[in-house]
């Protein structure tokens, strides 16, 4: 049972990171995922969700209307694009299947049962 994380790397403020996370193992069409970040020091917090369907989702106020978060259950994959990135974006990003089927977003990471290993994404000013 794996996510895997990718895509992750090192970009200068401003720029554009796209993210996957594809599911092995581990369906996740009827589950809300979502994807949090941790900077050195920090608490892991969250960053975006998506609901089973796609239809709803839901940013952390530090990242609407720059991140958008995506998913094709078709692939088991869900993404996470990153626009206009700036330094304070620098952190391990993780994504997360909830616990539950059929949930809707959330934004607690004790709703989420299954963990990638993090892809890093560093931003230079």
């Amino acid at each position: 049972v794996l996510l895997v994380e990718s895509g992750g790397g090192l970009v200068q403020a401003g720029g554009s990171l796209g993210l996957s996370c594809r599911a092995s193992g581990l369906s996740i069409s009827r589950y809300a995922m979502g994807w949090f970040r941790q900077a050195p020091g920090k608490e892991r917090e969250f960053v975006a969700a998506i609901n089973w369907s796609g239809g709803s989702t839901s940013y952390a106020d530090s990242v609407k209307g720059r991140f958008t978060i995506s998913r094709d259950n078709a692939k088991n994959t869900v993404y996470l694009q990153m626009n206009n990135l700036k330094p304070e974006d620098t952190a391990d990003y993780y994504c997360a299947r909830n616990a539950r089927a059929w949930s809707g977003v959330d934004d607690s990471p004790h709703s989420y049962e299954y963990w990638g290993q993090g892809t890093q994404v560093t931003v230079s000013s």
